[in-house]
């Protein structure tokens, strides 16, 4: 006999979903019977060295879930822009019927010495890993709470959210940030039965090209090459193995876990 799937009538709110770690978690939710509200960007970033999702990519994730037979509704919003969120949010769970689950994956990268970090680099930073956390968790407690039957939030950060990374301060900052944001909001929210868990991912397959990164740390391998070591002998993640975490992170498996900083680090926070 089959068992039921975890979060069947259940909905899952997901930014960054065009792509990557957010198609992956969608996609995870949706095979277990949630509905989906997704958004991306999809939208160039100045400071990311790579292109950014297209509405192609979200157009793909809508497919792949509806795909699944569950319902998505999918809109192309900027997590820096706080009432375009909290409007799509709105809209998503008048049509879905509620929220059970929210995953602020939405974020980008860049690297580089932190003293030589433009301004303008920096704040890009700041505004989409951090606020546009913020920004998400702003939109989605009051209905959490309105609908007094809990919930579950999880906050996309880094191994770089827990360790000081050479070269992705920027990032670093922010994912620390989030970190921080998190464990505050455990605390406030625990009363409520509303949990609030960061994963700290390694490196992703997420088609993010950090290739200028390589060339900063061959100037100081000797000294910092250890920092990026793994204990166990892979280099990469599959996007889906994320999912697969954060998805049992919202499940009454963890109903018990708030406030953790969860690593999916290949063994790297170990060194």
């Amino acid at each position: 006999m089959t068992s039921p799937a975890r979060f069947t009538d259940k909905v899952a709110f997901i930014t960054g979903a065009a792509r990557g770690q957010g198609r992956a978690e969608a996609l995870r939710f949706a095979s277990e019977g949630a509905d989906i509200i997704a958004l991306d960007a999809c939208t160039e970033f100045d400071s990311t060295p790579y292109p950014g999702a297209t509405d192609a990519d979200l157009a793909e994730t809508v497919r792949l879930v509806e795909a699944t037979g569950r319902r998505i509704l999918a809109t192309k919003t900027d997590v820096r822009d706080f009432d375009g969120l909290q409007s799509a949010l709105t809209a998503g769970v008048a049509e879905l019927g509620r929220l059970d689950f929210v995953i602020a994956n939405a974020g980008i990268c860049s690297t580089g010495r932190s003293w030589e970090i433009t301004a303008q680099a920096w704040q890009e930073m700041l505004d989409v890993n951090l606020t546009g956390v913020f920004h998400t968790a702003k939109a989605a407690v009051p209905i959490l709470l309105k609908q007094g039957e809990g919930g579950s939030m999880v906050f996309t950060s880094s191994v770089a959210g827990l360790k000081g990374t050479p070269f992705f301060a920027a990032y670093a900052a922010a994912k620390h940030g989030i970190t921080g944001l998190a464990k505050v909001m455990a605390n406030e929210l625990g009363q409520d039965r509303i949990r609030v868990n960061t994963v700290h991912p390694a490196g992703v397959a997420t088609g993010m090209d950090m290739s200028s990164f390589q060339s900063l740390l061959a100037d100081h391998a000797s000294t910092l090459g250890p920092i990026y070591m793994n204990a166990l002998p892979d280099q990469i993640i599959a996007p889906d193995e994320i999912a697969a975490v954060v998805a049992w992170l919202c499940s009454s498996e963890a109903k018990y876990l708030t406030g953790v900083q969860m690593p999916i680090d290949i063994g790297n926070l170990n060194r």
